[in-house]
């Protein structure tokens, strides 16, 4: 009998997933609150896909066997409510994807340093040579990926909004880099509900399966004593970079990445890679050869001795935290966004001792103001990135950086956080030289 799925949002996910579905006959309708992008609704109609946006026809959903859910729409939403009361079971993409993939998978969630860890993994696998696809909370969607490829390893970074209507989704190898305060306004500003979310990557273990978590995080450790995985559990530290590999001599600066949070993110993949065999010599050519994501601590441009960088990801206080630990020049730091509950108090002595002024890119730009406020830094606002900056540029000296390292969500002015940095890096490549050697714009 052919079975019904509905799908709610058609976005990345939504699209990949319906994708799938078509493939492996599945009936498929497609609900979207919003307008679909063009992009989107092209995919749909050439592949005979029904649809419906700017509503939800409860009726035809209710009627469904299964409900993929886009990680955005929350557990509040009415929709979800109304199916929830008529008993409709809802899941994730990832779990869904997971249904269709026959080889191992290595999932990484956490706080912060996912993408980087995430992304190091994949390219040790793919040093190695091995047959890897990578998909999840970055780039493709698993599902999309699997319309036409499989593969024997997947590498996938998870979200806790992926994670929240996991079933059946299991990972060979999950990894837990850390848990710190995120998007507590989607889990009733409740830290523990969040962090409980992350934990879920493990809800499913048996004792043949992997859990890496960071032995100095707080959180991560006391949940591992709490909720007792059936996992083989390995917990990992800055040092044990080095230690995972019998040969250290001259490995620190091997590393392409700098920052002792990277040393973690380095440890945790080392240790996954391990796990699923490879060998040091293809471990210590993947680290060397590994270059920084895009908008993670990315290097922009050097323009009158001022070195400009896009931490557009850097979207939690922990975060912000690492990359205001890291640098040691004087700092213009850009900040602000849609502030998703956020704490700056742990940030007050780092902004004390390296932010020489601070620029609020925001529509809300008031708790910030607030948090740093009674420090004798110059604290400007705005709505523009291309006057965020202008200012940079004019109150920055050779030898500072300007950090776009905002601490909060990007929604208020750019579509996510990708074009927020992709916006930023356009702008400081507008900057040209004088004769002083000082930049200057041409955005008047």
């Amino acid at each position: 009998m052919i079975k019904k799925l509905g799908i709610l949002g058609a976005q990345e996910s939504g699209v990949g997933a319906a994708l799938l579905a078509k493939k492996y006959d599945w009936r498929v309708f497609v609900s979207d609150f919003s307008q679909i992008k063009d992009q989107f609704r092209k995919e749909l109609i050439e592949a005979d896909i029904p649809f419906e946006e700017g509503a939800h026809t409860i009726e035809k959903l209710e009627d469904c066997d299964l409900v993929v859910k886009s990680p955005g729409i929350p557990e509040s939403a009415g929709i979800i409510q109304k199916l929830r009361e008529r008993k409709v079971p809802i899941i994730s993409e990832i779990d869904f994807g997971s249904r269709y993939f026959k080889g191992k998978v290595i999932a990484i969630t956490g706080s912060n340093g996912k993408t980087t860890t995430t992304s190091l993994i994949h390219h040790i696998l793919k040093t190695a040579d091995y047959n890897v696809m990578l998909a999840g909370n970055i780039g493709d969607s698993f599902c999309r990926k699997l319309c036409d490829q499989q593969s024997d390893f997947a590498v996938l970074e998870i979200s806790s909004f992926q994670l929240d209507d996991i079933s059946n989704f299991k990972a060979d190898v999950a990894v837990l880099t850390n848990i710190t305060p995120d998007h507590l306004d989607r889990y009733d500003y409740d830290f523990d509900k969040y962090a409980l979310t992350k934990f879920r990557i493990a809800n499913l273990h048996e004792s043949k399966d992997h859990l890496i978590i960071c032995k100095d995080d707080q959180k991560s450790t006391e949940l591992l004593d709490r909720l007792l995985p059936k996992s083989m559990v390995h917990q990992i530290g800055a040092e044990d970079f080095i230690n995972y590999l019998s040969d250290s001599d001259g490995l620190e600066y091997q590393l392409q990445l700098q920052g002792k949070h990277n040393k973690y993110n380095a440890s945790m993949a080392v240790c996954a890679a391990k796990l699923v065999g490879v060998d040091e010599d293809n471990i210590r050519l993947g680290l060397a050869s590994f270059v920084a994501i895009e908008h993670r601590l990315e290097p922009v441009a050097t323009i009158g001795g001022v070195d400009y960088i896009n931490d557009s990801k850097a979207t939690n206080v922990d975060s912000v935290y690492f990359a205001l630990e890291g640098i040691d020049s004087k700092l213009i730091w850009i900040v602000g966004g849609v502030d998703k509950g956020n704490d700056y108090s742990q940030l007050k002595d780092l902004v004390k001792q390296k932010v020489k002024a601070i620029i609020i890119l925001s529509s809300h730009p008031e708790n910030i103001q607030t948090a740093f406020g009674d420090l004798d830094i110059p604290i400007l606002h705005t709505e523009s990135i291309i006057y965020a900056v202008e200012k940079a540029n004019e109150m920055s000296e050779h030898g500072d950086v300007v950090l776009l390292s905002p601490a909060c969500a990007s929604f208020d002015l750019f579509k996510n956080y990708e074009d927020r940095g992709h916006q930023f890096k356009d702008q400081v490549q507008k900057l040209n030289v004088n004769d002083t050697g000082k930049a200057v714009s041409h955005q008047s």
